[in-house]
């Protein structure tokens, strides 16, 4: 059965979120998106309020949330700043591989003990030369006694600057593919790891972004998750997972360029009119308001699926697809509707631009989430 109210639970946790958001983040967008500037005091405010590991299990000190909640969170939070959100929810997509491939005792040491310590952690797949294509990695590892010898060089790595933990995927055996790729917890202070410099991002500039270089780096096989061999079978299933975030923080950011397109139509004047008079401005507005609705719906049935239990891979990459599309849809419309003083930093709309154009390459672009639902669609016909 499909239900589209709220419950009051749930609009009490929106609302306490929305005004954490128009509080604490909103009014220091601009500045920290300027300085590029990492919004430290901010994450360590939000995990006070219980937004920090929204979706880490209770058990292991995180907030317990299921998807669905925590996409409510996450939309004010990125209405707020789409760059702020996307560092507050990067230990949840860090830490899920954990709880789905790790035994109890790595719960506890790798979850927990982040989570209690209020660290932070990075989830390391991406490569220079394997973005799209995860299976090609070349970061590897080579069994020493009871350790791991780990090389290679990860990229666009969020928090990878004040990551105590990260969340490498290496291939024990190239040649094997996506069926040599392991997961490993590597803390982030052990010897041979460097951490480049912040990226010098178009948008979202204040989550820190960084390139990680790994220099035979001695990990102990205590720290596999999982077994050799299922670091693809663990990153995939974290991605239907954290697809619904990553969608709902394009609703987010859409919806904040709508609210500024909206005020600006009704205060601004031309012909003797308020622009919102003309159907051109109405008409733009209307498709804005119906396609940042239809993505949240989109993405709140996904995570609705997998909070139920279900496999989401298909509708998950719908929502984190569409929602993506719509929201640089709906931000460049916003920078139209502002005319020239939307393509100057005097006005936020151009801001929510330059970040909702990340949402559709990060964590898989949308001419993979293409391929993903049409692998998924083609299923059904054999």
């Amino acid at each position: 059965m499909l239900h589209f109210q709220l419950s009051d639970e749930q609009q009490a946790l929106q609302e306490e979120a929305r005004r954490f958001a128009a509080k604490e983040i909103k009014p220091r967008a601009i500045e920290l998106d300027e300085a590029s500037r990492f919004p430290a005091d901010i994450i360590k405010k939000a995990a006070e309020y219980g937004f920090c590991n929204l979706s880490i299990h209770e058990a292991y000190g995180g907030t317990g949330l299921g998807l669905v909640d925590s996409c409510l969170v996450v939309e004010e939070i990125a209405w707020g700043c789409a760059g702020v959100s996307t560092s507050l929810v990067a230990n949840d997509l860090a830490l899920t591989p954990i709880q789905i491939g790790g035994t109890e005792e790595q719960k506890q040491r790798f979850v927990k003990a982040i989570v209690e310590k209020h660290q932070l952690a990075s989830f390391c797949l991406t490569e220079p030369g394997a973005g799209s294509d995860a299976a090609g990695i070349s970061t590897r590892i080579e069994k020493d006694g009871d350790h791991y010898i780990l090389n290679g060089s990860k990229q666009w790595i969020t928090n990878g600057e004040y990551a105590s933990q990260f969340t490498v995927f290496a291939t024990i055996d190239k040649d094997l593919g996506h069926k040599g790729i392991c997961c490993l917890a590597v803390p982030s202070d052990l010897p041979g790891i460097s951490v480049g410099p912040h990226e010098n991002k178009m948008g979202q500039r204040c989550s820190n972004t960084t390139p990680i270089t790994f220099d035979s780096v001695r990990v102990p096989c205590d720290h596999l998750i999982g077994q050799e061999g299922e670091g693809f079978k663990i990153a995939m299933k974290t991605l239907d997972h954290s697809r619904p975030l990553t969608a709902i923080v394009a609703v987010g950011n859409a919806r904040a360029a709508f609210e500024y397109a909206r005020s600006y139509a009704v205060e601004r004047k031309q012909f003797g009119r308020a622009i919102a008079d003309f159907q051109a401005i109405q008409f733009m507005l209307a498709d804005m308001a119906t396609d940042i609705d239809a993505a949240r719906l989109l993405t709140l049935r996904s995570a609705q699926l997998l909070d139920s239990g279900h496999r989401a891979t298909l509708e998950s990459s719908m929502a984190k697809r569409h929602a993506a599309d719509i929201g640089m849809k709906v931000a460049t419309d916003a920078v139209q509707i502002y005319g020239g003083n939307g393509y100057t930093k005097d006005y936020p709309v151009e801001k929510c631009m330059r970040d909702a154009k990340l949402l559709q390459i990060y964590e898989g672009t949308s001419q993979i989430q293409r391929i993903v639902i049409a692998r998924e669609l083609l299923k059904e016909m054999s």
